[in-house]
């Protein structure tokens, strides 16, 4: 007995230490808005011992410490360290900051080959617009306008049309810049271009958009030179519900959406599809498009180790474009002068259609093989139909400058039904693009041990791509004529001259194009075609740890070209030799925690960029440039990030080499429609720069946002250049050109921007953003002496309004405002030519009237509506 109760005394001593032993902490996770953070998690550090947040945001948890540190993190939030002692267990409110660059949130599916900045430790310099803020506030711009108030982006085209725009970051150009959709390129395999108009719906389906400057956080064997652009889009939803989408614009632009997902029912299976269209007049004239977007989303979890999504989407549209003009001709007739476009009996007909449907099926597998270790695949397949038309044959012009189809029919007509190219007849033709597109992404990642983590991985795809014209409106001819004479293995015509004659046409309709192709003997001009392939390896090492991160990445590729020509070439000549191109890239970076609110990191890389396809065939021939080689890329970049509870800045500078670069520019004379193609072989330049970008969160309802970046971005040494006509023939020879010092153009050197979002009360907010330009030079081939276009700056604006119609928020109404370039600034956005002004010029704010550009677009408005349920 005496031994049983000594036994109980030391067991409730035992006990008593224990419980005595332990403290309870407790608290409240909020958001900014200071609404609660349900499913918050609270770990006690350096054990795994946590809890989580309950729906109002309270937490209790008990450790068995007098003192310590909880790590309180949600996602799409800041990750925040609170300590606590015994004097101190109720924390009270901790505020959670929204994390502004995290995109865990919205990628379900494939988060081994999305390469997003938050997958590496290490930092990068990087921007991210999620998909709150693309429908607020892009409206009816391309998606590349998203990004405007971010650092070293200059976007320019949007007076082209609909889903013209281009956009370079850190001076570079779309070829240099590498885009993804959900770890898919999507960059053109035969030139390295992004035609926006292909991917209009992008809008619509992107749960986030992320722009990596500089070497970025891809493992990808792809050329980031300026960056690296992820579209992530939604996947299958994993709630049920909907939205109704409604909206307007200047120039008689309206646009509808629907959306529904059903939700994952308790088998796994979920589905989500969402249809749009949109229609509008443009802002200029004779820009007017239409167009659709389709999404449908599958998924399926059948247990935890495998996630399946598949979807499809594709934006079948059409729409007018609009090229460079004189400045002389904008103040003659006007700010929106546009001259592709006439009347026949009244009714309007363009001369410049763009039409496409590109569609883009993709299957995305997560494969969860151990607590370790995990397998990402996507598979992938697009299919572009489409093209784009022009003038062939005897144009006939009004007086006002528009095109006289009335005058172009009397002309037919005299032909008496046949026309061929020479004499006075005039045909629409449609420069045909026809692609397939098959790809693997695949990616391994395991930790090898709690710091380090290993990713290896294969990048494959190949590409079958055909190019031709056809006769998309006769204007009244019954048939045209072209003749030609053949090349032989040497390349030069020698004979036989043979003949097409072609009677069918083509409707310049994505639809129509996507479901019919015409037959080669009905294809005019030319008809070729090509097959690229591409095979990758890459890996990545990363050490981390609660100070330090570092990695080392690296890839191979290897790429296969060959060139077939069934219009020029005689039969037994048709396929070129067959090109292969070996290429690689290494980068590496260290990154260090110096406090709990302060990363610096530094990264460098190097690359060897295989010429791109429309390189090494450069003058529509099978033959191959004897010059083209793989281009060098060296980039070296130092960054700083702050986080507090109210403040966060970044500041990255950066040095970019690039040598050995290939380049093209075309111009078309707007007035006799004579193409050139200025080529330039054996280019470098050099870039340089600093970015910061900040927000402060003045208080929980007004923050401020702002940014400046300052480049210096030139070209260095000699190159040699020569210019071709729109056939590809040389009308002027190889001449060796010093650039050493020139300016590259295109793109702003120095933007600042200044933004604000006020939310006035419950549901109802205001933003503005006003963004600043200069240091911009005309677009033309690398030159010692560039010309600077005059600074300008743009104000754009917005409202929203959520009326909430039930207690529990599942339905409400959104109402939104924008209006860009609210101050009505009238401003050239680019030039496609370089004339100084001398003594005896005419200019418009010191640029000669001769030269020939775009405006940028004057105010704008866009209203819309959206019911969510």
């Amino acid at each position: 007995m005496k031994n049983f109760k000594n036994f109980l005394f030391v067991a409730l001593f035992f006990v008593a230490a224990t419980v005595l032993g332990q403290t309870k902490i407790t608290g409240i996770i909020v958001d900014n808005a200071n609404q609660p953070l349900p499913g918050a998690s609270i770990l006690e550090k350096g054990t795994k011992n946590g809890t989580e947040t309950d729906f109002d945001g309270n937490f209790s948890i008990t450790t068995s410490k007098n003192s310590g540190v909880l790590v309180i993190s949600y996602l799409g939030f800041r990750t925040k360290e609170i300590s606590y002692n015994s004097s101190k267990t109720n924390l009270g409110t901790i505020k959670l900051l929204e994390d502004e660059n995290s995109l865990e949130e919205v990628v379900i599916i494939g988060k081994g080959v999305i390469d997003l900045s938050g997958g590496r430790k290490t930092p990068v310099a990087v921007s991210t617009i999620k998909a709150a803020e693309i429908q607020k506030k892009v409206g009816t711009q391309d998606v590349t306008m998203t990004l405007v108030n971010t650092p070293s982006i200059y976007v320019a085209g949007q007076a082209g049309g609909f889903g013209d725009s281009r956009i370079s970051v850190r001076g570079f150009d779309q070829t240099n810049t590498a885009f993804l959709l959900n770890g898919q390129p999507i960059n053109g395999m035969e030139d390295g271009r992004m035609y926006w108009s292909n991917w209009s719906g992008v809008n619509d389906i992107a749960s986030a958009v992320q722009i990596q400057r500089g070497l970025g956080a891809s493992k990808l064997a792809i050329s980031s030179v300026g960056g690296t652009m992820n579209f992530v889009t939604k996947t299958t939803d994993k709630k049920q519900g909907g939205y109704f989408y409604a909206g307007t614009a200047n120039d008689s632009y309206l646009k509808t959406t629907l959306s529904y997902n059903t939700g994952v029912n308790e088998n796994g299976w979920g589905t989500s599809v969402m249809l749009s269209h949109w229609q509008g007049n443009g802002y200029n004239n004779g820009t007017r498009g239409q167009g659709q977007t389709y999404f449908v989303s599958f998924g399926y979890k059948p247990n935890e180790t495998h996630n399946f999504n598949f979807l499809i989407t594709g934006a079948p549209q059409w729409h007018d474009q609009n090229f460079t003009k004189s400045i002389s001709s904008y103040l003659q007739n006007g700010f929106k002068y546009n001259n592709n476009f006439g009347f026949y009996q009244g009714e309007y007909m363009t001369e410049r259609r763009n039409f496409y449907h590109k569609p883009v099926l993709n299957l995305n597998w997560d494969y969860t093989i151990s607590d370790a270790t995990s397998l990402s695949t996507v598979l992938y397949a697009s299919f572009g139909r489409g093209g784009g038309t022009g003038n062939r044959g005897r144009r006939v012009r009004t007086a006002e400058g528009l095109i006289d189809y009335d005058a172009i029919y009397a002309n037919n007509a005299a032909t008496g039904g046949d026309g061929n190219f020479g004499n006075s007849a005039y045909i629409t033709r449609a420069s045909m693009n026809l692609h397939s597109w098959y790809g693997a992404v695949s990616n391994l990642e395991t930790k090898l041990t709690d710091n380090i983590t290993w990713n290896i991985g294969a990048d494959l795809r190949t590409y079958y791509g055909t190019h031709f014209r056809q006769v998309e409106n006769f204007h009244g001819l019954t048939s045209w004529t072209e003749d030609r004479s053949l090349r032989d293995n040497t390349h030069n015509r020698v004979g036989p001259v043979v003949s097409v004659t072609a009677t069918e046409s083509g409707n310049a309709n994505p639809w129509a194009a996507t479901f019919n192709t015409m037959d080669e003997a009905q294809r005019i001009d030319y008809d070729n075609s090509e097959r690229i392939s591409y095979g990758g390896l890459f890996t990545q090492l990363e050490y981390s740890d609660d100070v330090v991160s570092a990695f080392f990445q690296g890839s191979v590729s290897n790429q296969w070209h060959q060139r077939f020509d069934r219009y020029d070439y005689q039969a037994q000549f048709e396929d070129s030799e067959k090109v292969s191109n070996f290429g690689y890239n290494v980068k590496a970076g260290l990154g260090l925690k110096v406090s709990e609110s302060s990363n610096i990191y530094f990264n460098t890389g190097f690359y060897s960029r295989q010429p791109y396809h429309d390189n090494i065939f450069n003058n529509f021939t099978n033959a191959i440039n004897p010059i083209s080689q793989n281009e060098k890329i060296t980039g070296i970049e130092l960054g700083y990030n702050y986080r507090s509870d109210k403040f966060s800045a970044n500041v990255n500078l950066y040095s970019t080499t690039w040598k050995d670069r290939v380049d093209g520019a075309t111009d078309v004379d707007p007035n006799t429609g004579v193409v050139t193609i200025t080529r330039t072989f054996g280019q470098a330049q050099y870039h340089m720069g600093v970015e910061f970008d900040f927000i402060y969160d003045i208080t929980n309802d007004l923050r401020l946002k702002g940014f400046t970046s300052i480049g210096d971005w030139t070209y260095a040494g000699e190159l040699i250049q020569d210019v071709l006509d729109e056939d590809r023939n040389v009308i002027q020879a190889p001449t060796v050109v010093d650039v050493d010092g020139g300016k590259v153009g295109d793109a702003a050197q120095f933007t600042a921007g200044l933004g604000v979002d006020y939310r006035i009360m419950e549901g109802l907010s205001f933003d503005a953003d006003f963004r600043f330009y200069d240091q911009l030079y005309a677009r033309v081939s690398a030159r010692k002496n560039n010309l600077q276009l005059p600074e300008y700056g743009i104000l754009d604006s917005g409202v929203s309004y959520r009326l909430n119609l039930t207690s529990d928020k599942s339905k409400s109404l959104d109402f939104r405002v924008n209006v860009n370039n609210v101050l009505d600034r009238r401003y050239i956005s680019e030039l496609s030519t370089a004339n100084f002004a001398n003594a005896g010029s005419t200019t418009y704010r010191g640029i000669d009237v001769s030269n020939r550009g775009f405006f940028g677009l004057g105010r704008t408005w866009n209203a819309s509506v959206r019911y969510n349920f």
